[in-house]
């Protein structure tokens, strides 16, 4: 393969030498470095210019390194290097110009490398070079739903010690093996139907027995822990053209977004396949529960039907009325999209939680969802019924026959 070209993230007002040790060290290995520098700051004069200087980064995002540094608003022009930044590099991105990047930083610096990392497409190599990786909180702002390695160098990124050397050596190594990993397009074999699955521990036996049909009918099923991160990761991932159809087991983010559960997505859960015109199965394991953070419960939740899942997770059975509120927002993102459309739906129960038998099972409240979806629905989108709990093996062969018949039209 050629030499990969890697963008390096950094500051040169306050890590001029750390970084250009970085780059050197890139550039040794036999990649090619390409110095992208997001200063608010003046750098001093003396250091060498980046290859994206400050300026051009402030000018992408709207604005002028003069005004940037006279500014003393920091959220907002910090907000403005970054936006420059996304655009700069996300244009590299789909030029195929760069095959990895680095940010070196401290806390800024590593908030604001990997808000630009996220932007760039999934299996682009990304490593964050960071101080603060293992302080409580940052490192999951750090990587949120992109797929970011974080290299943790203990010590403070400040003078060429032979610690911190020896570090960036590593991180240097690291990101030019990254980097020689082709995409993901590669690994695809010619004509093969790729389906992106959510599954959820309590789903978990549809899904394998989903996926292994799917495999025998010669498609490669890509699984998403539906718990609020990697699901909304799934639909970035749709919109980038990675899968052929979508099979949604477990699109409870969907509802959780309206009451800011533990699992919610975010509020373009289940809109890029309909947006990308692909075929989807919806099945609504999970969907009739919700997960509050604790330290957020109303009163009335301490009454409601639950199930422990573990010592962190609660399941509390939603009102009728809420599950009005989540069937309205099923049909209204649905009724949206530009492919084909199948909604699968158990009358015993809808996860392994809520079979019957489970102080949580309730196929009358569960219909309450199911009619009002079917009335919102536009008719060409079907809703099929089995008479069956979500992880029963006669569900899964019903989501499977759905999934061939829209994959059909």
């Amino acid at each position: 393969m050629p030499a990969p070209a890697i963008l390096l993230i950094s500051t040169l007002d306050t890590k001029a030498r750390e970084t250009l040790y970085l780059k050197d060290a890139i550039e040794a290995i036999g990649a090619r470095p390409i110095l992208m520098d997001l200063s608010m700051g003046t750098p001093d004069a003396r250091i060498p210019p980046a290859d994206i200087p400050a300026a051009e980064v402030a000018k992408a995002g709207g604005s002028a390194i003069e005004a940037i540094r006279a500014s003393r608003e920091r959220a907002k022009i910090t907000t403005t290097m970054i936006e420059g930044a996304k655009k700069l590099a996300k244009e590299a991105a789909e030029k195929g110009e760069i095959q990895g990047v680095i940010g070196l930083g401290g806390s800024t610096g590593s908030l604001m490398a990997t808000e630009v990392m996220r932007a760039l497409p999934f299996g682009l190599a990304k490593l964050m070079v960071s101080s603060t990786a293992a302080l409580p909180g940052l490192s999951t702002r750090y990587i949120g739903k992109g797929d970011i390695a974080l290299f943790h160098t203990v010590i403070e990124i400040a003078g060429l010690s032979a610690l911190l050397k020896q570090a960036l050596d590593r991180a240097a190594r690291a990101i030019c093996a990254m980097a020689q990993v082709p995409p993901p397009e590669s690994r695809r074999d010619e004509g093969q139907i790729v389906v992106a699955l959510t599954m959820l521990g309590p789903c978990e036996h549809c899904a394998s027995a989903v996926r292994k049909r799917l495999e025998v009918g010669g498609c490669q099923a890509i699984g998403f822990s539906a718990a609020g991160i990697s699901d909304a990761a799934m639909e970035d991932m749709v919109r980038q053209g990675l899968f052929d159809a979508v099979i949604d087991l477990a699109p409870g983010g969907v509802g959780e977004a309206l009451w800011k559960g533990m699992r919610a997505s975010g509020p373009h859960r289940m809109e890029a396949a309909g947006d990308m015109g692909i075929p989807q199965v919806i099945a609504p394991c999970s969907a009739n529960f919700m997960t509050p953070r604790k330290s957020q419960y109303k009163p009335e939740y301490y009454e409601r039907r639950k199930v422990d899942l573990d010592k962190h997770r609660t399941w509390i059975r939603i009102s009728p009325e809420e599950m009005e509120a989540v069937a309205k927002a099923f049909a209204e993102k649905l009724n949206k999209a530009k492919g084909p459309v199948r909604v699968v739906i158990p009358n015993k129960g809808w996860s392994a939680v809520d079979r019957e038998g489970s102080p949580a099972y309730d196929p009358e409240e569960d219909a309450i969802f199911t009619n009002l979806l079917k009335k919102e629905l536009k008719k060409d989108i079907i809703v099929r019924e089995v008479d069956a709990n979500l992880e029963d093996p006669s569900f899964a062969d019903a989501v499977v026959k759905a999934f061939w018949e829209i994959m059909k039209k």
